[in-house]
């Protein structure tokens, strides 16, 4: 497995968990940890043996939000340094260049949007800022009792990032969405809960094997085909003015995959009252007509 320095990777079972690992500082988030998790991104969406990823923090806490140890300049572009700034330019455009100002957790949250295969985040603790705007795309989000969450950007004179504006709203609706970020206050875990941020609640010893047992299922019982295809459909067609947009990429799904080996197979094990066995890999196997969308361009 490789090594980062702020993050851990591991793969069992055809499951990776990305676990944030600056416990000594609850996991803030600093441009290390944004190219460290991009980077094991990356390497899940390329390996075929990974069928789902799960997202933890190690120690007492999932994520702090932003690193703030550099004060007052943590968000003031015109104090950062010039590496800094190189950082975050664009290709091609210069660090002054001031037109691209790329927000670095929206940066993160696309790449987890395009991403092909189910993310299911396992809040052990708190999360706050970044730390829960993070998991907004991710599919499935379970959570300690011991979680305290906030989306604190009015407290700290700042807005929501991450495109959290987009997934927050689709995710909780847009009334708890608000209060929760104009009020910036941090709430605990059954709050999450009730809110319907979070899929379902443990004590801290069983939220890894209670997200583990999901991944697994998955894992064991579905097409690694069909799984990219239905989370690429499902966030999309968030976005959709009419279900007619639906019904195209469902009659071009459905007829493409239906003349595949997943499809056969999963027709005659399901007649032969067996487990499936799909052999279709994202990395090879997907239609022709996928993506079926253009990618927008930041500008």
């Amino acid at each position: 497995m490789p090594e980062f320095e702020t993050i851990l990777y591991e793969v069992d079972e055809h499951v990776a968990t990305i676990t944030l690992n600056r416990p000594e500082r609850l996991n803030a988030f600093n441009s290390q940890m944004q190219r460290d998790v991009l980077d094991a991104i990356d390497l899940a969406d390329a390996d075929d043996e990974v069928r789902a990823v799960i997202f933890t923090g190690a120690g007492r806490g999932y994520c702090a939000g932003a690193d703030l140890g550099t004060g007052a300049a943590t968000f003031d572009y015109d104090r950062q340094t010039d590496e800094q700034k190189a950082e975050r330019a664009i290709e091609g455009r210069a660090a002054d260049d001031l037109s691209w100002m790329r927000d670095g957790g929206g940066l993160l949250t696309l790449r987890l949007y395009e991403f092909n295969k189910p993310l299911i985040a396992a809040i052990n603790g708190p999360a706050v800022g970044v730390g829960i705007t993070m998991t907004l795309p991710m599919d499935v989000r379970l959570a300690s009792t011991k979680a305290r969450i906030g989306f604190v950007f009015s407290r700290r004179g700042l807005v929501p990032e991450a495109c959290s504006s987009y997934f927050l709203p689709r995710v909780v609706g847009v009334s708890k969405a608000l209060e929760w970020c104009f009020s910036g206050r941090v709430f605990d875990a059954d709050e999450a809960l009730a809110g319907g941020l979070v899929r379902s609640l443990h004590e801290p010893d069983d939220l890894l094997p209670a997200a583990r047992a999901l991944a697994a299922e998955i894992a064991k019982n579905t097409s690694a085909i069909s799984v990219t295809l239905i989370r690429h459909m499902m966030w999309r067609m968030l976005g959709a003015d009419h279900p007619m947009e639906a019904h195209k990429v469902d009659s071009r799904g459905i007829f493409n995959l239906g003349r595949g080996a997943d499809a056969h197979e999963g027709v005659v094990s399901f007649l032969e009252k067996r487990s499936p066995e799909f052999s279709l890999r994202p990395s090879e196997d997907l239609p022709d007509f996928f993506p079926w969308w253009d990618e927008p361009e930041f500008s």
